[in-house]
């Protein structure tokens, strides 16, 4: 996969000049939050206490990421792009690549997604195994979260990619991976095998990949039609990120919660569910110019955050009634949205939605 560039009009500076490449750490942990278990609650206190200033530099940067805070997250994790160590600068392509989509710097997430897959390569072609695992997790991980056609070759290595060689957050995180390669491949029963899975086996609780985890269950769910299994685990993701206000993974998934943030989250913590739909403007604005522009499905961009939900469900056939009941509005709200939603996109039939929706 090569992230197009083309359209670019203006030259941009990966990395500015201010900045210089940062002392070798003592140790070495790619994305050390995700990779760390804490107590919900306790996630800046555990960021405070890692010994290694530098790890400790990329894990806030972590934080201010998976916390809605795009800017800070690039000033944290930038001077890292210069990191003579692989891994660390892996950590800080990766972190800035999507913090720059949520920042409205196409061309900053773009340069940093290649710069992303050309160091994954570089990891891939070591000859230890764990810099294998981690070139290969750092490589699916961008293409399925962007929703970005995958070479064959790699999405083979999604399939066979061996956790054991990863530390245990990455090796949660990578289930995650996995199980939305899946969900992709509509094959739910085996997305949601995973998830059980990579839950069970954990010795302790990785919060940042477990609340990834939860929602791709509950995407799961709802394209199997069983909204109440899909609530538990977007309810078991919530109370794993509100203590601490990870909420950006919410905004990433909303499109394809299937309006579970709208039926859970918004009657019950209004402020906070305004604060995902934000974010989810701000970083899906930016998604879809790659995301449309790379790939041979162009995603519906002049949709409200509501009307994209209740367009999903309506292209997977859930009837006006089972939206209304769902979602805990009336049927004329229902029929206003979906009428609203077929003039947008000039189409006359239901079934004609999901060319312009995620899958």
């Amino acid at each position: 996969m090569e992230y197009n560039t083309e359209s670019e009009n203006e030259k941009e500076e990966l990395i500015p000049e201010r900045l210089s490449p940062p002392e070798h750490p003592a140790a070495c942990m790619p994305m050390p939050l995700t990779n760390t278990a804490f107590e919900p609650g306790h996630c800046l206190e555990t960021v405070r206490a890692m010994e290694d200033e530098h790890l400790r530099g990329l894990a806030l940067a972590e934080y201010y990421y998976f916390s809605g805070q795009p800017e800070k997250a690039v000033q944290e994790a930038e001077p890292y792009l210069l990191s003579r160590h692989a891994l660390l600068r892996l950590s800080a392509c990766f972190i800035c690549a999507f913090a720059n989509l949520a920042t409205d710097h196409i061309r900053l997430a773009r340069r940093t997604l290649a710069e992303s897959e050309k160091a994954a390569a570089e990891s891939g072609g070591d000859s230890q195994p764990e810099q294998r695992s981690i070139g290969v997790f750092i490589s699916a991980a961008a293409a399925i979260l962007l929703h970005l056609p995958l070479r064959r070759e790699l999405g083979e290595q999604i399939k066979t990619m061996n956790l054991t060689f990863l530390p245990q957050g990455l090796r949660s995180f990578a289930c995650y991976i996995q199980a939305h390669y899946a969900y992709l491949q509509e094959d739910y029963g085996r997305s949601i095998g995973i998830v059980q899975t990579a839950l069970s086996l954990q010795p302790e609780i990785y919060p940042i990949p477990d609340i990834y985890l939860h929602l791709i269950a509950a995407m799961d769910y709802m394209s199997l039609r069983q909204p109440e299994d899909a609530r538990g685990h977007l309810l078991a993701a919530w109370e794993l990120a509100q203590k601490d206000d990870l909420i950006e993974p919410f905004s990433e998934h909303h499109g394809l919660l299937g309006g579970m943030l709208e039926a859970v989250i918004k009657k019950k913590w209004p402020e906070d569910f305004r604060r995902i739909i934000d974010i989810t403007y701000a970083f899906s604005a930016e998604w879809r110019k790659i995301h449309n522009a790379d790939s041979d499905h162009e995603v519906a961009d002049n949709l409200t955050t509501t009307e994209f939900a209740i367009a999903m469900l309506a292209a997977r056939g859930w009837s006006n009634q089972d939206i209304s009941s769902h979602l805990g509005i009336s049927m004329h709200t229902v029929k206003f949205h979906i009428a609203s939603v077929l003039s947008k996109l000039s189409v006359s039939k239901r079934s004609e939605l999901k060319k312009y929706l995620l899958k």
